[in-house]
């Protein structure tokens, strides 16, 4: 019976007259960039075509800026429960994203038809977008691409159900925000824990930090011309952590405790990617002296990954952490 609903509905399309009915093989938006009503929430993404438009309705966080996995995309079940919609529609004239957003919109074009999907499973595959320093190598990210398929999709068109083992919604692609954008640079001066454990530098809202660093390297002995104290970035010792808060502005109470204040709210942690010897995760340290008793230690990261779940960035080939500053009696 759904083969037979199917060619119906095929041949009323294919001799609709010349109102502003779409034919069957116009209803393609794969090659059409997709836009939002609102680009903080995308709760609503929409594709235009000069006639028609496919409006996909997402409930809000839908769209994580995190990588899915490899063969792994994020699932959700069409509900028309006013989380997951998706409806497309053709019209007698042009139509705009105006005819989209506003919260009452224009009376032209109007809409000749109108085809809700009854179900169906939307599948979304992030990948991050990123861009090189070509002088430092440094990787950073600067948005993300969700594509979207449906698969399975049943829509209703003229009190027919209509079925389609697969729909290609597209790319969407999303910025991040100022605010969310990791900051790397550092206004405090780099110090160490009394403890000696902990190595640590920060500004407002992000801090840096090597946890139980090889007392190996910090040594009141200068280092031979271009032959640093070398070690690795590991997950127990030399381990390196940025760290990004919310709320008050961070100050040196929040280092060299087992309990910090709660005035900054820990919003997300990167942690550095193990090192390999002679290739990556490098820790360098050279020490230089020029007052009497007081030596200066300058930490360099080299080839160094941060990684959050399936987030990565490269810090480059030579990120200078900071100096630390010792002195002896």
């Amino acid at each position: 019976m759904r083969k037979y609903a199917y060619l119906l509905l095929l041949a009323l399309l294919l001799n609709g007259c010349d109102d502003g009915d779409i034919t069957v093989e116009t209803v393609d938006f794969k090659d059409v960039t997709a836009d939002a009503c609102n680009l903080t929430t995308n709760e609503l993404i929409y594709k235009l075509k000069s006639q028609e438009s496919l409006l996909l309705q997402l409930a809000p966080g839908t769209l994580l800026n995190e990588p899915t996995p490899v063969g792994d995309p994020r699932e959700f079940s069409i509900n028309n429960d006013g989380n997951f919609r998706l409806v497309y529609r053709s019209y007698d004239g042009v139509v705009a994203k105006t005819n989209i957003c506003s919260l009452i919109p224009p009376t032209t074009p109007n809409i000749i038809n109108e085809w809700y999907a009854k179900s169906g499973i939307i599948e979304i595959t992030t990948t991050a977008q990123k861009t090189t320093n070509e002088t430092t190598g440094a990787i950073t990210i600067t948005g993300y691409t969700h594509n979207i398929i449906i698969k399975n999709l049943t829509y209703s068109i003229a009190s027919l159900d209509v079925t389609q083992p697969q729909v290609i919604f597209g790319d969407f692609k999303t910025t991040i925000a100022e605010t969310d954008k990791l900051n790397l640079t550092f206004t405090k001066q780099v110090k160490q824990c009394a403890s000696a454990g902990q190595v640590y530098t920060y500004n407002d809202n992000s801090a840096m930090t090597i946890d139980n660093i090889d007392p190996t390297l910090i040594q009141n002995v200068v280092t031979p011309v271009n032959a640093p104290r070398t070690g690795l970035i590991g997950p127990d010792v030399n381990k390196l952590l940025f760290k990004v808060y919310t709320g008050s502005a961070l100050n040196d109470s929040y280092f060299c405790t087992a309990t910090p204040p709660t005035t900054a709210v820990l919003k997300e942690t990167w942690a550095g990617v193990a090192g390999v010897a002679n290739t990556s995760g490098i820790i360098e340290v050279t020490t230089t002296t020029d007052v009497a008793n007081t030596f200066k230690h300058t930490i360099r990261l080299r080839n160094t990954t941060l990684q959050k779940t399936t987030n990565t960035v490269n810090l480059g080939t030579s990120y200078v952490l900071g100096d630390i500053y010792t002195t002896t009696n």
